[in-house]
């Protein structure tokens, strides 16, 4: 077995360079409202899938909503799960959200697959109906490397529910914004973010006919799911490395953990959806939930770091929206 070298951890990085990373004001409330989902993807870091039974309900919604019309800072509400979609209040979250701020952006992290599942079919209508932004998942444009990521049959329902999003005037240069994602297959960094859109682009548009706004490429975080892989193919200390190897400073300053506050299904607050998932709470400070949180406390405090940071900071970065440089 071949040797691994030491590596700092990312507090020691961070300090031999001479980086600071702190809280800015909070912009963005990502709220996970749920872990079922239709799908069971091998690099999903939340673990969801059919059998789980983690549902925010109405009361924990309505808590989180009445912080979101204190806190006006806060111009991106930006739901995920599991499905979003397969939480009953979703739709509710939604709408009332909307209405709180009717100019805020209101993102919907979804699986594509969920708008062609029987119960759905008016998903897409009410999507349109409250501006909502759909950021989905598509790993590849290649059938054969979807399906090996997220399950047989699943390039082919994404395909149906982008050409309905499209029909529904989604990602065709109008305000009603398609964002894709794209991860990796396996132990290894997104390629170019601009290359690969431009490939994704003219594949989709070729083969099926469908347009979207943007692509965001993401790093695969070794927690959970994906780390389960990892240490099954013997790649958990190499990808590690890579992650090390591939450090960019100038990730910092774009990092979501300075103006995100991510919220879990219970209401609890964290610095970033992959602190959540690995359970480290906002601040490294005790678990507090969203409606204890006073906003005017956030700016300049600190953020609880793990050795899963190098995922973010990896090549050219990686947040909810693709890579932090160019």
């Amino acid at each position: 077995m071949s040797q691994i070298e030491y590596s700092p951890t990312f507090q020691e990085r961070l300090s031999t360079g001479d980086l600071e990373l702190r809280r800015k004001s909070p912009r963005s409330l990502q709220v996970n409202v749920g872990k079922l989902c239709n799908l069971a993807c091998v690099h999903c870091h939340v673990n969801a899938g059919p059998a789980r039974k983690e549902l925010m309900t109405r009361s924990t919604i309505d808590r989180v909503l009445s912080w979101f019309e204190s806190t006006p800072s806060i111009d991106t509400v930006d739901l995920t799960g599991g499905a979003p979609e397969m939480n009953p209040e979703f739709r509710y979250f939604v709408s009332e959200s909307r209405a709180i701020r009717p100019e805020a952006t209101i993102i919907d992290r979804c699986n594509l697959t969920i708008l062609v599942e029987p119960g759905y079919e008016d998903l897409i209508e009410f999507l349109v109906e409250n501006r909502v932004e759909v950021v989905a998942s598509m790993p590849c444009y290649q059938p054969e490397n979807v399906d090996q990521q997220r399950g047989d049959g699943v390039f082919d329902a994404s395909i149906v529910a982008l050409r309905r999003l499209n029909r529904a005037g989604y990602g065709t240069g109008g305000d009603l914004r398609l964002n894709l994602v794209y991860n990796p297959l396996g132990a290894q960094l997104p390629p170019d973010q601009s290359e690969l859109e431009a490939d994704y682009k003219e594949a989709l548009r070729d083969h099926f006919g469908i347009r979207f706004d943007r692509l965001f490429t993401i790093t695969n975080m070794p927690i959970a799911r994906f780390l389960t892989q990892l240490k099954r193919e013997g790649k958990s200390a190499s990808y590690h490395q890579l992650l090390v190897d591939s450090f960019n400073p100038a990730s910092i300053d774009g990092l979501m953990c300075r103006d995100t506050v991510s919220v879990d299904w219970e209401g609890r607050v964290f610095d970033c959806d992959f602190n959540q998932m690995l359970g480290l709470p906002l601040g490294d400070r005790p678990n507090r939930y969203l409606w204890e949180l006073d906003p005017k406390e956030l700016p300049g405090s600190s953020i609880a770091l793990g050795e899963h940071c190098y995922g973010c900071t990896a090549g050219a970065g990686s947040s909810c929206g693709g890579a932090l440089t160019d």
